[in-house]
C-alpha cells in the first residue's frame, strides 16, 4: 500500500517528466572505482542506455536498472544515457547519475 506520500510524489514525477525538457549533461571521471554518466536528449520514449564496462557481463544489468531507477526518481523518463563504468559502487553510480540528471534538468533535488 503506498503511502500519502509516494502518491504525491509519484503524480508529481509523472507531471514534471512529461514536461521536462533535458539538456547536454555528464558527471563522473574515467579514474577507477567511478562512472562517466552522460545524458542527452531523446527523441524516443523511455531510457536508453549505452554502457561500456570491463563488468558487463557480471553486472551490467544491475548497473542498468541503477541507472533507470534514479532517472525515474529525479522525473526523467525519456533520455539517452551514454555510461563508462570503471568499477563503480552502486552509491557511486546514484551520485553520478543524480548529479547529471540535476546538470540536465536544472532541477536541484537537494533543495529543501
Amino acid at each position: 500500500m503506498l503511502s500519502c506520500l509516494n502518491l504525491i510524489l509519484i503524480i508529481l514525477t509523472t507531471i514534471i517528466s512529461t514536461t521536462m525538457k533535458i539538456n547536454n549533461s555528464h558527471a563522473g571521471t574515467f579514474e577507477s572505482g567511478d562512472i562517466l554518466i552522460q545524458l542527452l536528449p531523446s527523441e524516443r520514449e523511455g531510457i536508453e542506455i549505452d554502457l561500456e564496462s570491463s563488468v558487463a557481463r557480471q553486472f551490467g544489468e544491475q548497473i542498468k536498472k541503477i541507472i533507470s531507477s534514479t532517472l525515474n526518481e529525479c522525473g526523467i523518463t525519456d533520455v539517452r544515457v551514454k555510461a563508462v563504468d570503471k568499477g563503480a559502487l552502486d552509491c557511486t553510480i546514484r551520485a553520478r547519475v543524480t548529479a547529471a540528471a540535476v546538470r540536465a534538468t536544472g532541477n536541484d533535488v537537494w533543495k529543501d
